[in-house]
This record gives structure tokens, C-alpha cells and sequence, in this order.
């Protein structure tokens, strides 16, 4: 009795009374609830599982459903998933073989190009040959920024406070690595150029104590072998150039390592909190401007440049904005590239990269060379690797 009048209340609490108002209006409220009492009773005593039968099977068609469904998305996902995997994977194999080979490309015809307009042209204005390649620069990353294709934080006084010590060594370097080139060698300068990494790495000792390992200075001793192996079995030496060279790797270095003082300072100087590399591009660049025009006035490069019959030669404005256009290019592609590997990497590529420019240099620009000199050359490139190599561990 306790069971029927349980089951009673259940189903009154879940019945709506239109349900059975067709059935005869004169039904009252209890009469509905034996009526309803009554239809389960018949079917429980009379063995009719007809109804629990069709709410088992929509159950378990429901289920089998939403089994199938979640198999089927699951697959999909699974799809997507190996997809995506793939082309991150392909991504990350392909980003640094092209990066790499758009800053080797880059660094190559840059320099190869400069000794071609210094030396196969006879150009002698190295400086305003720099104040060009400069302005070309900053007028392709306003244009980039105007189109929002780069970012870049904008120049205030107080940025270019903090900025113009980094500035006028950049200067010092762009200029003494012009006339540099255009008295030595391309292969010499290459070699020469292993100077910077030592003075950097006593300079790191010095300012920022950080001490190198006994890998690292065995090849810096190379290099200085090699550099000074170089410089006496070189057929073409000219103590002009080798002077304007080790001035290049005094200011290159100190370049490298008053930027790494002053780029605190100067992230605290911007309205953002931050400095990326397109800023420190356009910064450089545009800061150079005025400092390049100040040399042409003091060294009277202007009078040359402007009685020089080169610079009426089509061809000449073309290499020269070509060779801006790779001095910005370098920039950029180098950026890529050490986003996509890492510093250590970056660094050995560097020093690889050297080969194939001292190997063009020597075949191109048809320069003399003893035995003795390709072997210091040679030497001196191995040095350079095994730097790079040391740094990484």
C-alpha cells in the first residue's frame, strides 16, 4: 500500500492535467491518478515491456549516437591536430635553412658590392658613399612603418640623448670599414676582422666580468697568428688599410659593447618601455645622417663628389642603392635568423660565412696570393670556427 500510494505521488507530480482532458471532461483529479495507476499496472502484471523496451532502445540509440559523433570528432580532431603538427614541423625546418640563407646572401653581396663600387668604380668618398647607403635605409623602414608593415617607437629627444655615444662610434665603424675595404683585400679584411672578437671578449672580461673558458682564448691565439701570418705574407699590403682595419675592429667592438650598456637605459627612455631592432635600425640610420654630413664638410668629400664625372653613370646610383638596400636587408635577415635558432648558431654561421666571401673575394677582384698567404687565410678562417664553436659551450 505504502508502494501504490508512492507511486501515486510520483506520477501526479510529473503528469500535466491537459493530457487527459480529451478523455472525459468530467474526470476529476483522482480518477486521473487511478486511470494513470491503473496503464502501469497493466503493464508491469501482464509482462508487457513494451514500453520500458522503447525507452531502453532510445536510450541506447541516443547513446550509440553520441558515441558515434564523439568518435567522429575525435577523428577530426586528430586530423587537424597531425595536420598542424606537420606544418609546424615543416615550419621549424624550413625557417631557419631560409633565414640562414637570406642573411649569408645578404652579408656576402653587401660586402662584395662595396668593394666593387670602392675599387672597380674608383670611388674615394667612402664617407658619402655611407651617408647614401644610411638614407636609403631610413627612408625603406619609414615607408615599411607608414604602411604599419614594421613597428617602431618613435624618436624623442631624450631616446636620442641616451643614443648618440652608440651612434657615433656606428658612425666610426661604418667609415673606417669603407676605406678599410678599399685598400685591403676582401680575404685579409675577413681575417682581420677575428681582431673584434678579441677585443670584444677582453672587453666582456673588463666591464661585464665574464670570464671565457681556456677553449675560447687558445682560438682567439690562433687568430692572432693567423692575423699576423696574414698581414707579412700579404702580396698587396698596404699599411694604410691595415691601419683604417684595426681602427674598424677597436670602434666594432667598442660598438658591440657600449650597446649592451646603454640598451637598458635606452628601453627606459621610450614611452613604450621597450626598444626592438627595427627601432635600433632606424635609430642608428637616422642619427647618422647629420654626423655623415658634418665628416663630408670636415674632409671636403662634398667638392669631390660633386666634380666627380662616377656619379652621372646611371649604373653607379643603381649599385649604390642596391648596396643600401643589403645594408638594410642584413639588418632584417639577421634578425630572422637569430629569431629562428639562436645566438650560439648565429654566431657559427657568422664565422662560416666568411669562407665563401674570402673565396669570391680572391676570384672575383683577381688578387694576388702566395702559398703562405692562403695558408695564413685558411688558418685564420679555421680560428674563426673554432671561436664560434668554443662560445657555444
Amino acid at each position: 500500500m505504502t508502494a501504490d500510494l508512492e507511486l501515486n505521488e510520483v506520477v501526479c507530480h510529473d503528469c500535466n492535467q491537459s493530457a487527459f482532458g480529451p478523455l472525459n471532461g468530467k474526470i476529476t483529479f483522482g480518477d486521473r491518478d487511478s486511470i494513470v495507476y491503473k496503464i502501469f499496472d497493466g503493464f508491469l502484471k501482464h509482462g508487457n515491456r513494451s514500453f520500458i523496451n522503447i525507452a531502453t532502445n532510445v536510450v541506447r540509440r541516443a547513446t550509440n549516437n553520441r558515441g558515434n559523433r564523439a568518435t567522429l570528432r575525435s577523428n577530426v580532431n586528430l586530423q587537424v591536430d597531425e595536420d598542424a603538427k606537420w606544418e609546424h614541423v615543416t615550419e621549424r625546418r624550413s625557417g631557419p635553412l631560409l633565414s640562414g640563407t637570406a642573411y649569408c646572401i645578404s652579408s656576402c653581396s653587401m660586402i662584395l658590392l662595396n668593394k666593387f663600387v670602392l675599387s672597380s668604380y674608383g670611388f674615394n668618398a667612402g664617407i658619402s658613399l655611407m651617408f647614401y647607403q644610411n638614407l636609403v635605409s631610413v627612408v625603406v623602414v619609414i615607408a615599411l612603418s607608414f604602411f604599419q608593415a614594421v613597428s617602431t617607437e618613435k624618436l624623442t629627444w631624450k631616446l636620442i640623448k641616451v643614443w648618440i655615444p652608440v651612434n657615433i662610434i656606428f658612425v666610426g665603424m661604418l667609415v673606417t670599414g669603407m676605406y678599410s675595404l678599399k685598400h685591403i683585400n676582401i680575404a685579409m679584411v675577413t681575417i682581420l676582422k677575428n681582431v673584434t672578437n678579441i677585443l670584444t671578449a677582453i672587453g666582456e672580461l673588463y666591464i661585464f666580468r665574464k670570464r671565457q673558458n681556456h677553449k675560447v682564448w687558445m682560438a682567439m691565439f690562433l687568430m692572432i697568428i693567423s692575423a699576423l701570418s696574414g698581414g707579412i705574407t700579404d702580396l698587396s699590403f698596404d699599411a694604410v688599410g691595415y691601419a683604417w682595419q684595426i681602427m674598424n675592429c677597436i670602434l666594432t667592438a667598442g660598438y658591440s659593447l657600449t650597446l649592451r650598456r646603454v640598451m637598458d637605459t635606452a628601453k627606459q627612455s621610450t614611452r613604450s618601455g621597450s626598444l626592438n631592432e627595427v627601432s635600433m635600425v632606424l635609430l642608428n640610420n637616422a642619427l647618422s645622417l647629420p654626423f655623415a654630413i658634418f665628416l663630408i664638410i670636415l674632409f671636403n668629400e662634398w667638392e669631390y663628389v660633386h666634380n666627380a664625372d662616377i656619379i652621372r653613370i646611371p649604373m653607379f646610383w643603381f649599385v649604390a642603392t642596391v648596396s643600401g638596400l643589403l645594408g638594410l636587408s642584413i639588418s632584417f635577415t639577421s634578425m630572422w635568423f637569430l629569431n629562428q635558432t639562436g645566438p650560439t648558431t648565429y654566431s657559427l654561421v657568422g664565422s662560416l660565412n666568411k669562407i665563401p666571401i674570402s673565396i669570391a673575394g680572391i676570384f672575383l677582384f683577381k688578387v694576388p696570393l702566395s702559398l703562405p698567404n692562403l695558408f695564413s687565410i685558411l688558418f685564420g678562417l679555421f680560428a674563426g670556427v673554432l671561436f664560434a664553436r668554443a662560445k657555444m659551450s
